[in-house]
């Protein structure tokens, strides 16, 4: 390792370690490599600009970003609610099961696990403990292991970012999240099952069956969105960017003139609210641009993929091992770091060994979602503690047994590609 590049590592870590926004240190210590090696500060802004240039994809994420806070201020999350109440409220642990359901339903909108947990969930959360029925812990704790889901099913903002990285395409990943974000769902709703009866939840009052059919055409036009956004990528009518900007006006579309649940003034607010968290994101993109011509440039990728063969590592003690070091990194660092800079260190690995990219992306996103609910420092732990105050202790006190279950999932995804890999393959991915 060079002397530039440790330099480089160690104010990356320092600046990190100290509580400095990650965009920053990364891009300081990024400056700093640049410096040391005499190549200036103006070769950040070419890789910038080159990199921007060739990435039109990264306009789908401040474009979801919008749809998600459209669908969070307006009344869809409350009529989403409604009909996830009808449909799994009437079993033992209901407002649990709607608390899964809706993250799968939101999923298909928002494309952000932050946005499910800071919008629906915190009204499930009220809904749980309002009831007195279950522990204010044991509501924020599903509540932040369903939203992992959020980023699986899609859209997915760090589907978007990965194809960035890996030039893979996003239609197929997307494709490949669909029974992943179920299988996720289907191992969350059976832990809550087994945990409601084990401590006697008590039952909701069932929502008449009767009723169920005005609660979906209520819903209905809500949750058309998944199936425009597919429709549009899979059928040849859009590109997943263009999508994207469908998602936004239809949301816009929905709450402003069908739903007439959304203000002039609110609207304003969520368009603030969402070129923040753009702007946030694009911080990061911007750094990890540069950070990843300094790492191009001390050929760390291929020597790592060259180190890896000649250990003659199996692609399934590769997968193992990366699965670990993401969920070890995700305790420390947000999803969309690790995605535009730890993975694409392992990207020539995978080609190397013979690991479909689409498979592996799936397993990766996955594995950086649930390092967002892996204790002590999980974002989304912090995220509802935030918006709802209850105490991280009491939080992380209940989210094991959600986490485990979730790990499993992520084991067998990871073991028999087969399942990520099969969606596609029906739709003509050859890999």
């Amino acid at each position: 390792m060079s002397l530039e590049l440790l330099t480089c590592l160690v104010t990356l870590f320092v600046l990190a370690g100290i509580g400095a926004p990650i965009a920053y240190a990364i891009l300081i210590s990024s400056f700093a490599y640049l410096t040391m090696t005499g190549q200036g500060v103006g070769i950040a802004g070419k890789v910038l600009m080159d990199g921007l240039y060739n990435s039109f994809i990264l306009l789908a994420v401040p474009l979801f970003i919008v749809a998600a806070n459209v669908m969070n201020a307006g009344t869809i999350s409350d009529r989403l609610l409604g009909f996830c109440v009808a449909l799994v409220g009437r079993f033992r642990g209901g407002l649990g099961h709607v608390n899964v359901v809706a993250s799968l339903i939101f999923s298909g909108m928002s494309g952000s696990a932050v946005a499910d947990a800071a919008g629906i969930g915190k009204i499930i959360i009220q809904m749980m403990t309002k009831s007195g029925q279950y522990p204010r812990g044991y509501a924020a704790a599903i509540t932040a292991a369903s939203a992992t889901i959020g980023p699986i099913i899609p859209p997915s903002i760090p589907m978007v970012l990965y194809a960035l990285v890996s030039n893979t395409s996003i239609g197929y990943l997307f494709l490949g999240g669909i029974i992943p974000g179920l299988m996720m769902g289907a191992v969350l709703m059976a832990m809550n099952t087994v945990l409601s009866h084990r401590r006697d939840f008590a039952l909701e009052t069932p929502v008449p069956l009767v009723e169920l059919p005005r609660r979906t055409v209520n819903a209905f036009p809500a949750l058309l969105m998944p199936a425009i956004l597919l429709y549009g990528i899979y059928g040849g009518v859009t590109t997943p960017t263009e999508a994207a900007a469908v998602a936004a006006f239809y949301a816009l579309l929905l709450s402003a003139l069908f739903y007439r649940a959304l203000s002039f003034k609110a609207l304003f607010h969520i368009l603030v609210d969402s070129a923040r968290s753009s702007a946030a994101v694009g911080l990061v993109i911007g750094g990890a641009l540069i950070l990843n011509y300094v790492v191009a440039s001390e050929n760390i990728p291929s020597q790592l993929a060259a180190h890896l063969l000649g250990l003659d590592v199996s692609p399934v003690a590769f997968m193992l091992g990366v699965m670990v070091l993401l969920l070890l990194l995700g305790c420390v660092l947000d999803a969309t770091t690790i995605i535009l800079v730890i993975i694409p260190l392992f990207l020539p690995a995978c080609r190397e060994l013979g690991i479909d990219l689409v498979h592996f992306g799936v397993v990766a996103v996955i594995n950086c979602m649930i390092g967002l609910i892996t204790p002590p420092y999980g974002i989304l732990l912090f995220v509802i503690n935030a918006v709802t105050r209850i105490p991280l202790s009491e939080i992380i006190r209940e989210i094991w047994p959600f986490l485990v279950v979730l790990l499993v999932a992520l084991l067998v995804l990871a073991l028999v590609p087969g399942i990520v890999l099969w969606l596609p393959r029906v739709f003509g991915y050859a890999g």
